[in-house]
């Protein structure tokens, strides 16, 4: 006896097509999957603090002393507050671009790259998630402006968010390239603190940018951090009530020889900075997968 079968149906596979509306998508679905990461880990938040907590409370503290007996009228946490909100941001965004060294050890990685999508959108929702957490545990530090001294302003806390998201950019676009190449997490981090640390002591984060040593002059200029640390500076002492002479020995601003750079330039440098280091994650990770 013949055993009827039926025939075998077969399925209509629909690949979206490839447009600006898919790529945005695309780039969404990685940044929730960040913000995701983000609320469910609590421990990472309060950790994540501990550090720019230390610098602003114990070292502005204890060091303090050394600007009270200057005859200055700027306290030292008061001028280590937007200093800390850089390194709070350099730490954060850096592993956040370089955690994606975990997604290529688990698999997740190349589950999206052979997504039809571009290698770009995954990298820029990877590189803006990253900044929006970034953004948001500065949130928390913000919120103690007033206890350094520093005014609450919702304008200036504006300005800072913005920049703020503009540095965490570039930085997590640097930690994803860093990232293109390093199959391990083991690997991964010590390289992160081997580049980050410098950029850290090099951006003047932690000193005034006038009146350093000619050698130390040049790292800061050419280190990117840098004109991402100066405009949070500016934006802060701009809203202190101190003096012409305070103001020109903590907030000297960076100069190019006689050409004091403006705020404005330093913003472009930064967003010039971002997609160019943007660039070279694309180009690596797609010759590395």
């Amino acid at each position: 006896m013949t055993e009827l079968r039926e025939p075998l149906r077969v399925e209509a596979v629909r690949v979206p097509e490839s447009g600006l509306a898919t790529e945005a998508r695309a780039a969404a679905v990685v940044w929730q999957r960040e913000m995701i990461r983000f609320v469910k880990d609590r421990a990472r938040i309060l950790s994540s603090l501990a550090q720019p907590l230390l610098f602003l409370f114990v070292l502005g503290s204890g060091l303090g002393s050394l600007l009270g007996s200057s005859g200055s009228g700027v306290a030292l946490p008061t001028f280590l507050f937007p200093g800390v909100l850089a390194i709070s941001v350099l730490f954060t965004a850096a592993f956040s671009g370089i955690s994606i060294v975990w997604d290529r050890e688990f698999g997740f990685l190349r589950e999206m790259l052979v997504a039809p999508v571009s290698t770009t959108s995954i990298l820029v929702g990877k590189a803006v998630g990253g900044s929006t957490v970034a953004t948001l545990q500065c949130v928390l530090l913000l919120a103690l402006a007033g206890l350094v001294g520093v005014p609450y302003d919702p304008l200036m806390f504006l300005e800072l968010l913005v920049l703020i998201f503009l540095m965490a950019f570039m930085i997590c676009c640097l930690g994803l390239m860093l990232a293109a190449r390093l199959k391990q997490v083991q690997t991964a981090m010590p390289m992160v603190q081997l580049i980050i640390t410098p950029l850290m002591f090099l951006s003047g984060a932690l000193f005034p940018l006038g009146n350093l040593p000619t050698w130390l002059t040049v790292l800061t200029h050419v280190n990117p951090m840098t004109y991402a640390v100066e405009p949070l500076r500016h934006v802060v002492f701009s809203r202190l009530d101190v003096s012409a002479a305070d103001l020109a020995r903590y907030d000297p601003g960076i100069r190019w020889g006689s050409f004091l750079v403006p705020t404005w330039l330093e913003i472009l440098l930064t967003i010039a900075f971002s997609a160019l280091l943007l660039a070279l994650a694309v180009t690596r990770f797609r010759r590395t997968e």
